[in-house]
């Protein structure tokens, strides 16, 4: 079930992403609109829908797992990916908007999981915010078109797409039908799987569930790189990042309100964040990993100009000693005893 929900999550995304670009261009929509919606949003789609069947099905930890493991994975893994594929030259004068924007996303985050703040208000807000975002950015690339809106426009570029109107809305339904039950298989698969291994859901939605909804970035990632815009994979990965928070939990919060707490009950596990009687189904380590991820992220891209080979492997080596922790297959001497 999880496998056959990856591959459906997979091809229904590229499908929904590809129809949909594709009537835009036969609308005459520009490349620029196409890369800040169409693409950012349409890669995000397999976290979304996961995330809310995943919340419909009770299994919060996947739900914000999934969230938090796929920004962690579009940084270590995927970025680290592409800048093995082909170094990223990067101009911090373009990334500059939304890389502050993906900072203060993230410190949000990280805010509303310490205070739960997950309610319908707050998911009201963050939509807003998203909206809010994507206006802005749309009026100050069309009317200062300078490197920003380049980038954004490249995006949109990489996407090869060129049906008929008919035929692009076709296979985006097409896709969304797959996103949707690929999204169903892969929560129930995994649910089943935390069950029957004694694995917790959270970690399975940080790992398996992530990685997979994770899959169209990398793939148009990999492709970017490939093709030496490896820029343009930088850019598509920090709006990934974006939409992930401010739409996904967003959305998910608007259509249905849910907690990051549950009563503490026997031993507490590491890193657990403890208040009072309960504790947050995503520990300290994970946190740590999501902030330390954008901060690699941000110190290369600014430092010397170009994240090279070997950062992207740092990057890589950071995501496997994460999956490693996680999984608890690296030993970590309990250096502050809990209680």
């Amino acid at each position: 079930m999880v496998l056959g929900g990856l591959v459906l999550l997979f091809i229904g995304g590229e499908g929904l992403v590809r129809g949909s670009v594709s009537v835009a261009r036969r609308l005459n929509i520009s490349e620029l609109v196409i890369g800040l919606t169409l693409v950012g949003f349409g890669t995000s789609v397999p976290e979304l829908v996961t995330s809310l069947r995943a919340i419909d099905s009770g299994a919060v930890g996947i739900a914000v797992g999934n969230v938090i493991g796929s920004n962690i994975a579009n940084v270590l893994l995927v970025l680290g990916v592409a800048a093995v594929i082909h170094p990223i030259v990067t101009n911090p004068r373009a990334l500059m908007r939304d890389t502050g924007v993906m900072i203060l996303a993230t410190l949000l985050l990280c805010f509303m999981i310490w205070f739960d703040l997950f309610s319908r208000g707050a998911g009201i807000a963050l939509t807003i915010c998203l909206i809010g975002y994507i206006i802005f950015s749309l009026v100050a690339d069309q009317n200062r078109p300078d490197e920003v809106a380049h980038m954004h426009a490249e995006e949109g570029e990489t996407v090869e797409a060129n049906y008929g109107i008919g035929i692009g809305i076709l296979i985006a339904i097409v896709g969304l039908a797959g996103v949707v039950y690929g999204a169903k298989l892969l929560v129930d698969g995994s649910v089943s799987i935390a069950r029957d291994f004694g694995i917790s859901e959270t970690v399975i939605g940080l790992t398996i569930v992530a990685i997979g909804t994770s899959l169209p970035e990398l793939a148009t990632s990999a492709i970017a790189a490939f093709r030496g815009k490896s820029d343009v994979a930088l850019g598509n990965i920090i709006g990934s990042n974006i939409f992930n928070i401010l739409g996904i939990l967003g959305v998910t919060a608007l259509v249905h309100p849910f907690s990051v707490r549950q009563p503490v009950s026997g031993d507490v596990a590491a890193g657990a964040m403890v208040q009072g009687e309960t504790a947050s189904l995503i520990s300290v380590g994970d946190i740590s990993a999501l902030i330390l991820s954008v901060a690699l992220m941000v110190l290369f891209a600014i430092t010397a100009g170009r994240i090279g080979r070997w950062e992207g492997g740092i990057l890589l080596l950071g995501y496997a000693l994460y999956m490693g922790l996680t999984f608890k297959l690296i030993p970590v001497p309990a250096l502050i005893p809990h209680g």
